[in-house]
């Protein structure tokens, strides 16, 4: 019997989490449909009640519902998924069950990731648990805390997107694969071309040499993750404006520039830099 079959509604099966599937199928029930969009509306929105939709899509349906994942949002953000079989569904979390994923753990992984529901386990799922253990030396008992970290990991190609962010890093001088897979996971999903080099780059705009820009990101890996335009670019100007720092603070404190949001934007957004100071007391460089 498939995994994932004792928690689909179907009168063949018996629900474990029997308070948990009821509310479920009650909130399906009374929303709308998340396969088939209404003529009227835009392609995210979906009008077939879930009563009229075949058995094989209410049970897929709660079953994402009942691990904790929207299927309204899943089914948008990947329709693959709308046409793929529940056996192809239970073997992905099988898989991810056999290297130490939680059940607990797959609303949030899948949640941020649906595309991983219809990855192929030989194909995608495999050659990435191969490049964590292979490359980064994590061992079978630290697959969960790394794919907890960043579940992106599983949504991305070893051959097209982590192989060739590892060497990259690798060249800059990111030489501790540990810190890498345990902290900083979120760079090997980074694309090179697009994120790592132009912020790099950027930072050598500001007037420092390759080197000393380099010499920062290797001591604070964070300044790979936030934008240019919405946190290094105002955070720099009110370090430089307001603060009367210079660039050489700056070299020698970069944790100026990732220590957070200026005025409280998410992922590196910005609201209004004049809240910086108070909001983010770190930018109180050393004298």
């Amino acid at each position: 019997m498939p995994l994932l079959h004792s928690l689909c509604a179907s009168s063949s099966f018996i629900l474990p989490i029997t308070t948990a599937a009821a509310a479920a199928a009650a909130q399906l029930a009374a929303k709308p449909s998340v396969l088939s969009p209404a003529p009227s509306s835009s392609s995210k929105d979906f009008a077939v009640p879930i009563p009229g939709l075949p058995t094989h899509v209410k049970e897929k349906i709660l079953s994402l519902e009942v691990m904790g994942v929207d299927a309204g949002r899943a089914l948008s953000l990947n329709p693959a998924l709308r046409t793929a079989s529940l056996d192809s569904v239970h073997s992905v979390i099988a898989y991810l069950l056999s290297k130490g994923i939680h059940h607990k753990d797959l609303g949030r992984i899948l949640g941020m990731c649906p595309r991983i529901l219809t990855s192929s386990v030989r194909a995608d799922l495999g050659p990435v648990f191969a490049f964590l253990s292979r490359d980064l030396g994590v061992p079978d008992s630290g697959f969960r805390r790394v794919i907890n970290k960043c579940p992106r990991l599983l949504a991305s190609s070893v051959g097209d997107q982590l192989k060739p962010a590892l060497d990259y890093l690798r060249r800059l001088g990111f030489t501790d694969t540990n810190a890498l897979a345990y902290n900083d996971p979120v760079l090997l999903v980074s694309s090179v071309e697009k994120t790592l080099i132009p912020k790099l780059q950027y930072l050598v705009g500001l007037g420092m040499s390759r080197e000393e820009a380099v010499g920062m990101v290797l001591r604070c890996p964070g300044l790979f993750t936030f934008s240019i335009d919405r946190n290094f670019k105002p955070k720099y100007e009110y370090l430089v404006g307001q603060m009367g720092r210079s660039l050489q603070d700056l070299k020698d404190f970069p944790q100026a520039s990732s220590c957070g949001d200026v005025g409280g934007g998410g992922d590196g957004g910005v609201g209004g830099v004049g809240t910086l100071q108070p909001t983010y007391p770190c930018l109180n460089l050393p004298s």
